[in-house]
């Protein structure tokens, strides 16, 4: 059965075009296949290439961006999601793409380390 549907409120995370990786929210939902989307940080706009999340705010229909604000605020939206594992995962690979060669030969040298301490 699903458990998260399109609807006003939705949080969902941007999987393509220039804001992939935001966090936005479902303000109106245009046909089965648009939606229109606004956060904090962005221009209101609709986008099709969305992956929804567990976390759902109460706003009304196509809100100003001051209410919207304040309703992410009250649900504590952004510390929800970086508490999740979807949420620590992401900051995980992001971080692992922002190592430079150094940095990845000290994290696989850790890994070599800690799996001879293991046997």
């Amino acid at each position: 059965m699903f458990k998260r549907y399109v609807e006003i409120g939705r949080v969902a995370l941007v999987n393509y075009d220039k804001d992939y990786g935001k966090l936005v929210v479902i303000v109106n939902v245009l046909d089965q296949n648009r939606a229109l989307v606004d956060a904090y940080d962005m221009v209101r706009s609709q986008m099709k290439r969305l992956s929804l999340t567990d976390i759902k705010i109460n706003i009304n229909r196509v809100p100003r961006k001051k209410s919207l604000i304040e309703a992410m605020e009250k649900a504590d939206v952004k510390n929800k999601w970086e508490n999740s594992s979807w949420g620590r995962k992401l900051t995980v690979q992001k971080r692992r793409a922002a190592l430079n060669d150094f940095d990845r030969f000290k994290v696989m040298f850790a890994k070599i380390k800690k799996g001879g301490l293991v046997r």
